[in-house]
């Protein structure tokens, strides 16, 4: 597949806004809009699996293990990390439990002894129980007939959230899995559907939706507006589709270290936190402005997700690029 380098970009940008928010909130500060960063993650993962999907046809099970080896070792190992760190007291408000330490490592939705939040023990591993649930659907959904795929991802998804309207669910599985911000992954797959088509505005309206969406964001960050999938979800839509029809216009610029920080995107995600919760308790102590801690721990986690990428995630993928099911005879178009 060709690579798409806006896709890219915005993977490194998101991955530095949720950097930013962290670090920011650690710090005493406040950079409340970095989490958004979570909803164009969303979206690209929509546009990227049926992208995906559609140019290089592949069995469900496959997807499914694929998935799998590409999400879940890096996680395992940041989580088994934090694990580690609540025993010797490192974490020392971490409470752990058997039951959350096992859900979390099958991404499925809990409540933290520590916090009662629906968190996992790596917190920012939230956003993974639903790419997980996500992928399980989709998976199911590639068992139909091509022309009735996306209508029955639509559908699906939709009743989920409607079933959360109606009954508001107090299990954390099921409260998990009607959010509205599960509409997101279905945005970026309608979205790959009209681009694979060619289906895309023109680099003029493109241009418009970009910065429509980083005013929108820019706004509620200075606004304080409300925050939430409803508000964010359409903006990292607007910004997806705008970013896409900018590179198919043929205008967007090469930019070789956003590409890579766009690679390394997954592991700056699941182990920013590490260093920045280091570089905040080394700095506490010391008389050092807020904005300065906050600068430092952005560096900090960023360098670290980079090193975690060029040591764990990309050793682990080429090692595992062996297993039975990538041997296996292709799947026919």
């Amino acid at each position: 597949m060709k690579t798409l380098y806006g896709i890219q970009y915005l993977r490194a940008l998101a991955a530095l806004a949720v950097v930013l928010f962290h670090a920011a909130e650690r710090s005493g500060g406040h950079f409340r809009i970095g989490a958004a960063g979570v909803d164009v993650f969303f979206v690209i993962s929509g546009f990227i699996m049926w992208t995906m999907s559609e140019r290089r046809p592949v069995t469900p099970l496959r997807f499914v293990l694929d998935r799998l080896q590409r999400i879940a070792p890096s996680y395992w190992i940041v989580t088994i990390i934090m694990i580690a760190g609540a025993v010797l007291g490192l974490f020392p408000n971490m409470k752990l439990t058997a039951s959350h330490i096992f859900s979390s490592l099958l991404f499925i939705p809990v409540r933290s002894p520590s916090s009662g939040e629906i968190w996992p023990v790596l917190v920012q591993g939230w956003t993974l129980n639903f790419e997980m649930f996500f992928y399980v659907i989709f998976a199911a959904c590639l068992l139909l007939p091509q022309r009735l795929r996306l209508g029955s991802l639509i559908g699906i998804f939709a009743a989920f959230v409607a079933i959360g309207a109606l009954i508001h669910p107090q299990s954390p599985m099921l409260a998990t899995y009607v959010r509205p911000i599960i509409l997101e992954f279905v945005a970026g797959a309608v979205l790959a559907r009209f681009w694979l088509k060619g289906h895309v505005p023109s680099i003029g309206v493109g241009l418009a939706l970009v910065i429509v969406s980083i005013a929108g964001f820019a706004a509620i960050e200075l606004l304080a507006l409300d925050f939430n999938e409803m508000t964010c979800g359409p903006l990292a839509v607007a910004l997806v589709l705008g970013t896409v029809s900018i590179e198919r216009s043929g205008k967007l610029p090469s930019v070789p270290p956003l590409t890579y920080l766009g690679n390394a995107s997954y592991s700056i995600y699941l182990w920013h936190t590490l260093a920045i919760s280091v570089i905040v308790k080394l700095l506490s102590s010391l008389q050092i402005p807020s904005d300065a801690v906050t600068f430092v721990s952005v560096i900090s986690g960023t360098l670290l997700g980079v090193v975690a990428y060029e040591a764990v995630e990309k050793p682990l993928r080429n090692l595992l690029k062996g297993l039975s099911w990538r041997r296996s005879r292709p799947s026919p178009a």
